[in-house]
């Protein structure tokens, strides 16, 4: 490799910092646990909460704060927030049954994603809010509640396809929700099924960083709730949906420094900075770049609950340029988020053991590091996620020869089992019996892409807390919001 070593170093809150740092607790957890290994930290997810409340309080502003559930399958962070005031929103039968599980009343769920008819009738049984996608989900309802003589279902109307005047600015396409424009029809299916339905919301979901875009979905949902109004009927709430982020790194000169030496990387200008030299969605036609960087923004330097607070100051161009949040105060409007990433920062680990290192001489030099572990147990990069890991050296091992530049490599017997496609930094040599600990993991890159391949077993989990300067820790299905307190290890 070429010139200085581009490091990618994780952004660590102190608690994050802290366990991290727990080096004797980590080796502990592993050599019993084994490796991989997911540690959640519950009540980091519960000091998230409240920066979005902030956000909420800061505007004046009612409504929920749902933690969207698909991003993380842990017991210990569900059952942790259901001793806060939070919501959840569920996306599957299971996560339904396991809100329940954990402690969170109807009133404190909403049901939204493809729902099956069991998935359906569990939500409509319970009495959790359904967000309907559509004119044929609000008959599978109606007639739903209606054989099983259930009580009416408080439903949010999940709408697309939004537009705004002015500078155009379009909302991208998304196959949740029912276009704007077919409004007036899916109106008229809600007074149809007047009997088993209760509208209380309009809703949206755009997978988009963009805040211009959810401004004007926003915009375009309060000019949908004045249409419920015009019609008798009394909605009274706007939910955003999540996207709202999280910044990954501790630097920003270190994220623009990356890529910009991968572009040059990918036109042949310097060495590759990837096994085989994967461009991340860039490639090289005849000297010409072309191609998008399909990586996700790893330092943003507005995200989470300061996104939130951004996307409320933006002005509402169709409705006389006042700011979005001045204009849910003065409608009486609750305001619904459904944060799962950004509700995660901060909230987990992976941890993997050090089984080789190689020299690895056809490659340039870098070393070949193999872990134990999958790639499908540290999915950062499935979701765009370039950061380094940090190493925990076993106890009295020497600091090692460093920087080095290493390729990570999972398990299975296969050439695709790639940790990460690039070529890491890391500022020692790690050894066999060192751990890599992959920071800021629980929002997605823990569980979703987990599988038991050649009779590999998935990555445990353990969910650990603070105690004065030490951590305890607890597997995460033994985890209650009682577990800290009532001295239980």
């Amino acid at each position: 490799m070429d010139g200085r070593p581009l490091f990618l170093e994780p952004r660590l809150e102190p608690r994050l910092r802290s366990l991290v740092a727990a080096t004797g607790t980590l080796h502990s957890l592993t050599d019993a646990l084994g490796s991989p290994l997911h540690v959640v930290v519950p009540d980091q997810i519960a000091e998230n909460l409240e920066r979005f409340r902030s956000v909420y309080r800061a505007h004046h502003l009612s409504g929920q704060v749902f933690y969207a559930h698909k991003a993380n399958r842990s017991s210990a962070l569900l059952r942790r927030l259901a001793a806060t005031d939070a919501g959840v929103d569920v996306a599957s039968l299971g996560e339904l049954q396991h809100a329940l599980g954990a402690g969170f009343s109807a009133d404190r769920i909403t049901a939204t994603g493809p729902k099956n008819p069991e998935f359906l009738w569990l939500a409509a049984r319970a009495g959790v809010t359904v967000s309907v996608d559509g004119v044929a989900e609000l008959d599978q309802l109606g007639a739903l509640v209606r054989k099983h003589t259930l009580a009416p279902v408080r439903v949010l109307l999940r709408l697309s396809g939004f537009e705004t005047s002015g500078v155009r600015v379009l909302s991208r396409l998304s196959r949740f929700g029912t276009p704007v424009r077919e409004l007036e029809a899916l109106l008229e299916a809600v007074e149809r099924h007047g009997d088993a339905v209760e509208p209380t919301g309009v809703a949206f979901h755009l997978d988009t960083t963009s805040v211009a875009e959810k401004a004007t979905a926003l915009e375009g949902c309060l000019a949908a709730l004045e249409a419920c109004r015009s019609r008798g009927l009394r909605p009274r709430a706007v939910d955003v949906g999540g996207g709202f982020g999280v910044s990954y790194l501790a630097e920003r000169e270190q994220w623009e420094a990356y890529t910009t030496a991968l572009t040059s990387a990918v036109l042949g200008r310097r060495p590759p900075l990837t096994w085989g030299g994967h461009g991340y969605g860039l490639r090289n036609e005849s000297g010409t770049l072309r191609g998008t960087l399909g990586l996700y923004p790893a330092h943003r330097s507005v995200a989470g609950a300061a996104y939130l607070d951004e996307l409320l100051a933006q002005p509402a161009v169709s409705l006389g340029g006042r700011p979005l949040a001045g204009l849910l105060l003065e409608h009486l409007y609750d305001l619904h988020t459904e944060p799962g990433r950004a509700l995660l920062d901060q909230c987990g680990l992976t941890l993997a053991k050090v089984l080789e290192v190689r020299d690895g001489q056809e490659t340039g030099g870098e070393l070949l590091v193999r872990l134990a572990a999958k790639a499908d147990d540290i999915a950062l990069e499935d979701h765009g996620v370039l950061m380094d890991p940090v190493v925990v050296p076993r106890s009295g091992a020497g600091p090692g020869e460093g920087p080095v530049a290493v390729h990570l490599f999972g398990s299975l017997c296969l050439e695709t089992d790639l940790i990460t496609r690039r070529t890491v930094f890391l500022p020692r040599r790690p050894v066999p019996g060192d751990l890599l600990a992959f920071a800021n993991t629980a929002g997605y890159a823990m569980d979703f892409h987990a599988t038991r391949a050649q009779h590999q077993p998935a990555a445990r989990k353990v969910a650990a807390w603070q105690d004065g300067d030490g951590w305890r820790w607890c597997l995460d299905d033994q985890f209650w919001p009682i577990t800290p307190s009532g001295g239980a290890q």
